[in-house]
């Protein structure tokens, strides 16, 4: 089992301090020392205020982060978790990514969603009814440029020609694409990436973010097992369950390290943790005492 990291800056009420360089610069090489194989960061560029006081979290730009966390860092991945492409324009985006892939090593991994903040999506300028064609075309798009040179693409959304997007990212074909999300759609679509990023929650929350619940860890395994049928080559399953805020609300240790063991034995290759964000000393001691524990 593999662990990721998402940067506390999702938690309400962290120390300001963790959005700071010489902060952000202590967590990530301590992931990266205690043995954390990615830190993540998630994306809402516009957020309505009412989802904020309704419980949602504040957020960085996630490549303009992963880039700072390259610089910083040597070996731990680099993750948007997770980005939502139909807000972009998949060419400017690939770029993007393509140039923090290529100054990290070929460490990026892109976790992408379709999105779910109608608000948001407003103050982006883009279709919430076309969100879906939007996704799917945006991968095709990046996917196109990051390998073959000239590029030219005509689909609904974007239309180019004789495009050479250089220099190409550093890992061959681009970056791994994982596909967020608990729906069906989200299934397919992981079975044709590498990978899958779905998250284990209540009805009400699902409801929230406009997702179907996966509420244990037998139905987690179904649908892994199905994303595996449909998939041509090997997928990496990475998951967010309740237990992951086990460094800020505690609890049992055996029950903690029995939950991993049955999510591994469903099929996860991945688990997402969030350590306390109090400060900047709380968030580096939680990452070195959980890997103490779970990892070494």
């Amino acid at each position: 089992m593999k662990f990721t990291v998402e940067y506390p800056v999702s938690v309400p009420g962290y120390d300001p301090a963790l959005v700071r360089p010489d902060a952000m610069r202590q967590v990530v090489r301590a992931a990266e020392e205690a043995g954390f194989a990615a830190i993540g960061f998630t994306e809402h560029p516009a957020p309505s205020k009412k989802w904020l006081d309704a419980g949602g979290h504040e957020t960085l730009d996630p490549v303009a982060a992963l880039s700072y966390c390259a610089a910083v860092s040597e070996r731990i991945r680099l993750m948007t978790y997770l980005l939502v492409l139909p807000y972009h324009n998949p060419f400017l985006l690939a770029k993007s990514l393509a140039t923090v892939d290529l100054l990290s090593g070929g460490r990026l991994t892109v976790v992408a969603g379709a999105g779910y903040l109608r608000s948001e999506f407003l103050a982006a300028g883009v279709d919430w009814a076309e969100r879906n064609t939007r996704f799917d075309e945006s991968i095709e798009v990046m996917r196109g440029v990051w390998t073959t040179v000239p590029f030219d693409h005509e689909g609904p959304m974007f239309e180019a020609h004789g495009v050479a997007a250089l220099p190409a990212p550093e890992t061959p074909g681009g970056p791994p694409i994982w596909i967020g999300g608990n729906s069906t759609l989200a299934r397919r679509r992981a079975a044709r990436h590498q990978g899958w990023s779905p998250f284990m929650t209540t009805g009400e929350l699902a409801r929230t973010v406009r997702t179907p619940a996966i509420t244990t860890v037998e139905q987690l395994a179904g649908h892994v097992a199905e994303v595996r049928e449909l998939a041509a080559g090997p997928i990496d399953v990475q998951v967010r369950t309740p237990a992951h805020a086990f460094m800020i609300d505690g609890g049992s240790v055996e029950e903690h390290r029995d939950h991993l063991g049955r999510l591994a034995e469903a099929g996860v290759t991945s688990f997402v943790v969030q350590p306390p964000a109090a400060s900047v000393a709380a968030t580096v001691e939680a990452l070195h005492g959980y890997a103490e524990t779970f990892i070494r």
